[in-house]
């Protein structure tokens, strides 16, 4: 059995919910302008005594309810992040441990669309190894945030999406695309707490350990690094923007989203998006948003469905579902 099914999959975001208005008297802007520009009403916030992995954990946790499975089943955990608990060890070992998984465990930081690098990376393993594996996408990117850093203020959100997928004789994955440009890596940083810049007292004062961001660099380069990937797995499937019944893009904002929209032909009508209620949330996106589609039943067995996203680095990828799968 060299495919996988998806057979459970569950969110976490916290209680905390900071609105356009609240964001608009803070930055001294106008409401308006934050919903045109991101398309975003709300988002939410950690609070005390939370943090990715207690997010990752509460998503992953219902993701092995809704498959009818223990931690102990899972032979692989996959978390893609990129605000991890601590530097070191790695978010996944917080997970593992949180969950009472046996198997193995790692992180993927392709920024945003890390989640989406793990479940490609998850397809393949399946195929060696074919037992249950959890994918996990959770980042808390307030916590990097510059207090009168006006442009990610009014974006990002937290929270955490996890799906399980185990072993089948049906093919779910028709096509992929990954592709990464470092030259691009000084788009979206932060640029103090690694081995290339020590956190320091002066570093600190500085405000280094904060995101930094280049607004138009970032949306240029996303759009035109999605529509490519995803006239990739497309072409490479033989399928064209019109026979796809589902996209769920990374939700970065309105803008950018409806650019790729408008690049590739995907039609606005297919488009799964909640950016509205949590704003930006990052390698979460894409599983939260898939998530939310599955409890509403919005998936049919033989549809196409697809999934896109990019990150910094920077990084994108995509890949084509047929959901249900086909004979493999």
């Amino acid at each position: 059995m060299n495919g996988f099914d998806i057979t459970g999959w569950g969110i976490a975001v916290p209680e905390r919910v900071v609105t356009s208005p609240e964001l608009a008297e803070q930055f001294g802007i106008d409401e308006d302008w934050i919903v045109s520009r991101c398309g975003i009403h709300e988002r939410r916030r950690i609070e005390p005594g939370q943090s990715t992995a207690t997010l990752a954990i509460e998503a992953g946790r219902k993701a092995l309810e809704k498959a009818g499975l223990r931690g102990s089943d899972i032979a692989h955990l996959i978390v893609a992040t990129a605000t991890p608990e601590q530097l070191s060890p790695a978010t996944s070992a917080f997970v593992h441990h949180g969950l009472g998984i046996e198997g193995s465990a790692h992180d993927v930081n392709a920024e945003c669309s890390g989640w989406i690098y793990g479940l490609i990376f998850a397809s393949a393993m399946m195929k060696i190894d074919p037992r249950p594996i959890l994918i996990v996408g959770a980042d808390t990117h307030s916590t990097q945030l510059n207090p009168v850093d006006r442009d990610l203020g009014i974006l990002v959100g937290d929270g955490a999406g996890a799906v399980v997928i185990e072993p089948s004789a049906n093919e779910w994955m028709l096509s992929w695309n990954l592709g990464a440009d470092g030259s691009r890596q000084d788009s979206l940083r932060v640029k103090a707490g690694g081995s290339r810049m020590p956190t320091t007292a002066t570093s600190f004062q500085e405000g280094l350990h904060y995101s930094e961001i280049k607004g138009n660099e970032i949306y240029l380069n996303a759009v035109r690094f999605t529509v490519r990937s995803v006239r990739a797995t497309l072409e490479q499937a033989k399928f064209t923007a019109d026979d796809v019944d589902h996209f769920v893009p990374h939700q970065a904002n309105i803008r950018i989203i409806n650019s790729i929209l408008e690049h590739t032909g995907l039609k606005p009508e297919r488009l799964v998006t909640n950016l509205y209620k949590y704003g930006n949330t990052a390698s979460a996106s894409m599983p939260i948003a898939l998530a939310e589609a599955l409890d509403e039943g919005r998936f049919k067995d033989g549809e196409l469905v697809l999934l896109a996203g990019f990150g910094a680095g920077m990084t994108w990828g995509s890949t084509l579902l047929r959901w249900g799968g086909v004979s493999a």
